[in-house]
């Protein structure tokens, strides 16, 4: 008779964090998580052919962890989707009145097909009212921070800047627009960046201070997430945080 050995504390944390998993796999499907919002956003599915799942796997006060699995073919210059976790809490603040908006963010490709072309990214807006849903009239700015940028994808718009250093990473800064409102693109210049653990308000700061963007301005929503546009991957976000205290 073969003896089967108790489960360690690690294995028994696994098998309990995997059978509280959700999965959500509709076009606009959204799960409550924790401080979090975790949704598909497959706003460009209908460019492309393939399929797309994302897996709530834990909420720890204000941290979360979670999966999604995106397999696209067809379009390659078009985003398919917008995988992310919306935060509940860090929004409604302006700018000028922001202290720090600390954040962590460590990730891996679990899996990946060769070619991948795909961002990891945080997508932030702006706009002149404490609050307003994204993407819409009431954006002024679309601020993202580009963490890994493969296959040859560029941001909205041209590069602007080249190697600036902002957080204690170097970026190329794009900017364009897109819609009513701008985009200001900071896209690692020194390759994938898997553990990402700095204050947002660096980032504010150098648009206030050398963009001209408006200290009045309120951050309205803070999305983070991948943007597929082709091949397939497994992306897994083991811890995920981001605050924003005021002054």
């Amino acid at each position: 008779m073969r003896l089967v050995s108790a489960p360690t504390v690690a294995s028994a944390l696994s098998l309990a964090l995997l059978s509280s998993a959700q999965t959500i796999t509709g076009q606009y499907d959204c799960l409550p998580a924790g401080d979090f919002t975790l949704c598909q956003n497959l706003w460009g599915e209908l460019s492309g052919v393939g399929n797309q799942s994302s897996t709530l796997i834990s909420t720890t006060g204000n941290a979360v962890s979670w999966s999604t699995t995106w397999n696209w073919a067809n379009n390659p210059n078009n985003v398919k989707s917008y995988a992310n976790v919306l935060s509940n809490t860090a929004k409604g603040v302006q700018l000028s009145n922001i202290a720090s908006a600390p954040t962590s963010w460590s990730w891996t490709y679990e899996t990946q097909s060769d070619g991948i072309r795909a961002d990891v990214s945080y997508d932030i807006w702006f706009g002149k009212a404490p609050s307003g849903v994204a993407a819409t009239s009431a954006s002024s700015y679309e601020i993202m921070i580009w963490l890994s940028g493969q296959g040859g994808i560029q941001p909205v718009g041209s590069v602007t800047k080249s190697n600036i250093t902002v957080a204690g990473f170097q970026w190329d800064l794009w900017s364009g627009p897109n819609a009513n409102w701008e985009v200001f693109s900071f896209k690692t210049a020194s390759g994938d960046i898997t553990d990402f653990d700095v204050d947002l308000q660096e980032f504010f700061t150098y648009l206030t201070e050398n963009e001209g963007v408006a200290s009045s301005q309120y951050v309205q929503a803070i999305q983070t997430g991948t943007e597929p546009f082709t091949g397939n991957a497994v992306l897994m976000t083991s811890s995920y945080s981001v605050a924003i205290n005021s002054l």
